[in-house]
């Protein structure tokens, strides 16, 4: 594989891991708005938390430089990635992509002739919609398939590599080769499949994949909700059904609803593009994860707590993203039922989050609570077992 320049734009889990993963055999210009990320990153500090990011920009010969300068970011590059964050909108019922469209038309300007490579979660027929707009031949689509805080291991040894392309244009097809030869050399893992479809098929798989990963949440946790209601052992039942190989045993530890970057978002989205199409499941996932999130505010409250305690808004052990933490629903729902919340989150600097009190002190936490929610249990919270609500059976995520 040839050295060649590569801009990765957005230096998120996604834009990181990648910027990591190909500055091993790369010239790579990670490029972001925020001027505190990009200098930490150039100090060889990871903005994220991630062990194998934090280990790579530490130990590990990188030829990689943040920076916030577009020009000389994009100029000379061979392939942009675009790993920009797509947040749903719920007025509009789609993805909010314009921070893509703002990369593609500084591309434009300042390397018309790179590749353009789209690493963030789109609609199925965004690539083709934008490419007809922008008046592109040179884009591809890739999907990410990443587990927060565990995003450049899973680059490093990645399940598959699926790579899109325009249909009619058959010069892109050596691009995207080239591209996923770029992903092979830079992991660890060797005989990684790959598949090379269409830009439509490839944006379907990401989103089909992560509507598939809530539709079993929910499940585990409308297990969970039956199980408790009814005074049954969850445990037991879901190590039953699991033995099952057809089954099997990832994603069924019970929680407070899925929550992060991608699921709230990706089944909203999947729901859009279902417009006048037959379905009953796609609504159901989305509307369980509603339920789940009411059903635990109600057993909440049904032990009349005046203080209820969130032990960390983050949804996942190693990580400090809570962005759209299902916690976050739960908490406004006691709220509204006249409880008092208070919160403890170490990666929070400020007194007040969203209007809830955050408590900087664990052993103050623990003390004014009368009830804490974690959604997933640790050690600290040993010694306040007896006020501890968790549906965390496995110990793990």
């Amino acid at each position: 594989m040839n050295f060649m320049k590569i801009t990765v734009a957005g230096t998120g889990y996604v834009g990181l891991s990648l910027s990591v993963l190909l500055a091993q055999h790369n010239e790579v210009y990670a490029i972001d708005v925020l001027q505190a990320k990009v200098d930490l990153i150039n100090s060889r500090k990871s903005p994220i938390r991630d062990k194998e990011i934090e280990e790579y920009l530490s130990t590990k010969n990188l030829n990689l430089k943040a920076t916030t300068d577009a020009e000389s970011a994009y100029r000379d590059a061979k392939f942009v990635i675009i790993a920009t964050p797509t947040n749903y909108d719920p007025n509009k019922n789609y993805f909010d992509t314009s921070s893509v469209e703002t990369v593609i038309e500084l591309v434009k300007k300042y390397a018309p002739e790179a590749v353009i490579v789209i690493k963030s979660t789109i609609p199925v027929g965004y690539t083709e919609s934008v490419a007809e707009k922008f008046g592109l031949k040179n884009i591809l689509f890739a999907p990410e398939f990443l587990r927060e805080g565990h995003a450049l291991y899973d680059n490093l040894y990645p399940s598959r590599i699926v790579v899109g392309t325009l249909k009619d244009n058959p010069q892109m097809e050596e691009a995207a080769r080239t591209f996923a030869g770029l992903l092979q050399e830079g992991a660890i893992k060797k005989d990684i499949p790959v598949l090379y479809t269409h830009t439509r098929e490839a944006e379907a798989i990401k989103l089909f994949a992560n509507t598939y990963l809530a539709l079993r949440v929910s499940y585990f946790n409308e297990l969970d909700t039956y199980a408790e209601m009814h005074g049954l052992d969850t445990r037991a039942i879901i190590n039953g059904v699991c033995l099952d190989p057809r089954i099997g045993d990832g994603y069924n530890n019970p929680s407070f609803g899925y929550g992060g970057y991608c699921l709230p978002k990706d089944t909203k989205q999947l729901l859009a593009n279902y417009a006048n199409i037959p379905q009953n499941l796609m609504s159901a996932i989305v509307e369980s994860n509603r339920t789940r999130k009411e059903y635990i505010a109600r057993h909440v409250l049904s032990k009349k707590p005046r203080t209820a305690g969130i032990f960390r808004l983050t949804m996942k052990a190693n990580s400090d993203n809570f962005r759209q933490s299902s916690i976050q629903d739960v908490m406004k729902l006691l709220r509204g039922e006249g409880v008092d919340v208070i919160i403890y989150e170490p990666t929070l600097q400020q007194d007040e989050f969203e209007r809830f009190r955050v408590e900087h002190n664990l052993a103050a936490f623990k003390e004014k609570c009368d009830v804490i929610l974690a959604n997933r249990f640790t050690d600290e919270l040993a010694d306040v077992k007896e006020k501890v609500y968790t549906r965390d059976l496995f110990a793990r995520d």
